[in-house]
């Protein structure tokens, strides 16, 4: 099995796809931030799918942090990171440093609407999906991939993205992938492992929390009560709750009239230091 090749510039990167490219070969790429756990595996897996070459990139982009967010204490595992590509067969590694990134001079940016200003993680991170954004556009540009993999559970931001690809007609396919979970339904995230044992026991409410409102609004109970209830629930389990609401899944605008398809329940709470966020489909009741 041939070792995954590691580039860490733009000219680089373009290289070894151009030599994929020569033999016809599509491209998929998985952006990442690093700290690698089963999730992520399981969108290159995805990737090697529906591509012949996978590119994963791991960068931890500053212009997604607030000011009031620590950058210096993600985890950066990036030997770690690189035994799991190996094995999850992924075949170029993009590992830039920032001024690669971001040179001396850099001046462009992202404008957003949209999913972008939905109320829920932008009220809490204003800056965050404007970074988010801009490093994505760049990465889609670098890798010149036919298809990007991104997990589910950050769904604001696969909304964003898509968005993003499609008005600004980039030519490439934007997949959204299921949230992989813990077998207690906690959904699988780097920032995990801050949780201290008694915080990671808590935990999976936030899953229990919303598979309950699901259950609930699909055989008739009052949407808005179960939000309620579940609010007070998570409140009092010792969450600092940022948000608990169902909007539309294509858009994140307030459901309104529109009943319960297609809907998204969506979380974020605070446990202790660790913000956690999570979110699943609302379908319809059936008639």
């Amino acid at each position: 099995m041939a070792d995954v090749i590691i580039t860490r510039t733009v000219a680089e990167l373009r290289r070894a796809v151009r030599e994929f490219r020569r033999g016809d070969e599509t491209i998929g790429v998985v952006p990442t931030l690093g700290a690698l756990h089963d999730g992520h595996i399981a969108l290159v897996q995805e990737a090697r799918k529906r591509a012949g070459r996978v590119v994963t990139t791991l960068f931890v982009n500053p212009t997604q942090f607030a000011a009031t967010e620590d950058l210096s204490k993600y985890p950066r595992t990036e030997e770690a990171d690189l035994a799991r590509l190996r094995e999850a067969r992924c075949d170029i590694l993009f590992a830039p440093e920032v001024d690669e990134v971001y040179p001396r001079g850099f001046a462009t940016t992202v404008s957003l609407e949209g999913p972008a200003v939905a109320g829920l993680e932008d009220r809490f991170r204003p800056s965050h999906f404007a970074g988010v954004a801009t490093i994505v556009a760049k990465l889609f540009t670098m890798s010149g991939a036919d298809v990007a993999v991104f997990g589910e559970k950050d769904y604001q931001q696969l909304c964003v993205v898509r968005r993003m690809a499609r008005d600004l007609d980039l030519p490439i396919e934007v997949v959204g992938f299921p949230t992989v979970r813990e077998a207690d339904g906690l959904a699988m995230s780097s920032r995990n492992r801050f949780l201290s044992p008694e915080e990671r026991g808590l935990a999976p409410l936030l899953h229990r929390t919303l598979r309950g409102i699901a259950d609930a609004a699909l055989v008739g109970a009052d949407l808005e009560a179960e939000l309620a209830k579940g609010r007070t629930a998570i409140e009092a389990a010792g969450f600092r709750l940022d948000y608990l609401e169902a909007r539309q899944a294509d858009n994140l605008a307030p459901l309104g009239g529109v009943g319960l398809a297609p809907a998204r329940l969506l979380v974020a709470a605070r446990l202790g230091a660790t913000r956690l966020i999570d979110n699943i489909a609302l379908a319809p009741a059936r008639n």
